[in-house]
């Protein structure tokens, strides 16, 4: 075999392995959750469940991901006669993706059950981007996102307030967050879903407790 077929052969195999770190076929996963990069800006206000699926929506269409059906993982209370909804009833069946690929969780049981992959490394934008979380020391902390969610992904009950009024108050009230930046330095953190309540329902308050209004966002389809 000649020296040319050798280093031919070689630069094929590279091509098909994928340079270091990479995984191979990540790429080719389509986009099934991120947090969302921006926050609508008015506090625990998101235009209720409508409003935050809305967002979610959007965010992924600008990235090329709007052929898919974006739920927003928020849960509600039962008030008013209206029933709770459920953030796990919400956003299909799975398995969801990252941005660069990687699987978040299998199925609703992977997801809730074993904590999956939402952690500091991948717990990203729908852009790709890792959200700030000041345990890994950056500036400002966001690593409070809203759930008003449970652990096993289900509604509070009704009476104190966990969703700022269904995700419709900017004032009165407080939310349920989780801490996206679990596992930071390989030791285990807050619930992803779970973590404490907010200090309140406006955006300042979101700011001041470790957030900025940020949601996860779920393909469920």
């Amino acid at each position: 075999m000649t020296t040319r077929c050798i280093l031919t052969l070689a630069a094929m195999s590279l091509w098909f392995v994928g340079a270091p770190g990479e995984v191979s076929g990540q790429d080719e996963e389509p986009l099934g959750f991120f947090i969302t990069s921006v926050g609508p800006g008015s506090g625990g206000d998101l235009g209720g469940l409508d409003g935050a699926d809305a967002h979610c929506q959007g965010l992924a269409a600008a990235v090329g991901a709007g052929d898919r059906t974006w739920r927003a993982y928020l849960s509600t209370q039962a008030s008013g006669g209206q029933p709770a909804a459920n953030a796990r009833d919400r956003i299909g069946e799975g398995p969801w993706f990252n941005a660069v690929g990687v699987r978040i969780a299998a199925n609703l049981d992977d997801l809730h059950y074993n904590n999956a992959n939402i952690n500091y490394q991948h717990a990203l934008n729908e852009r790709g981007g890792q959200v700030n979380s000041g345990a890994n020391g950056d500036s400002p902390n966001h690593h409070d996102i809203l759930t008003g969610t449970q652990l096993n992904g289900t509604a509070f009950a009704p009476g104190q307030d966990r969703t700022c009024n269904n995700w419709t108050s900017s004032g009165e009230g407080n939310a349920m967050v989780g801490h996206h930046d679990r596992f930071t330095f390989e030791t285990p953190g807050a619930p992803w879903n779970q973590a404490h309540p907010s200090q309140g329902c406006s955006q300042e308050q979101l700011v001041n407790t470790g957030g900025a209004g940020l949601f996860y966002c779920f393909a469920a389809d």
